[in-house]
């Protein structure tokens, strides 16, 4: 799912990342990252919030768990989420006014040791349709 999703990707993409600890949001961004052409190592921005990488596009991956929404706000994410690249935000349900309009969410739920279930919602265009066509190719995971 990454790889199609980062094929897909324009400048202005904004994917947000929920999901329990452990549930693969920084797996999903290092192979997002992976197939965006990024090299080098891409870890969670838990400490640093926001960390930046080059790629076939610029990549903003932003961890927002440890801050309030009073504390986001001051960050300027606008400027990332409607800039020229893509923004992967994990936690996203804390700052959820923060986020466009137009967005893909992306749920993930710890079924069991090696299982997840991922959700994908498309809000707006282009990403009711990216939903769609990843349902009917069959993707929903990876």
């Amino acid at each position: 799912m990454a790889a199609v999703l980062a094929n897909l990707a324009a400048p202005g993409t904004v994917i947000a990342l929920d999901g329990d600890l452990g549930a693969g949001k920084t797996a999903f961004s290092q192979s997002f990252a992976k197939h965006l052409g990024v090299e080098g190592v891409v870890n969670s921005p838990t400490f640093t919030l926001i960390k930046e990488y080059m790629g076939r596009l610029a990549l903003y991956h932003m961890d927002v768990y440890r801050i309030s929404l009073d504390e986001a706000e001051g960050l300027g994410l606008d400027e990332y989420f409607y800039g020229d690249g893509v923004s992967l935000v994990e936690w996203s349900s804390i700052i959820p006014e923060l986020l466009p309009e137009a967005h893909l969410h992306i749920q993930m739920e710890v079924t069991g040791v090696e299982e997840r279930v991922i959700r994908l919602d498309g809000y707006g265009a282009p990403y009711a349709a990216w939903c769609q066509e990843l349902s009917r190719s069959g993707v929903d995971k990876g």
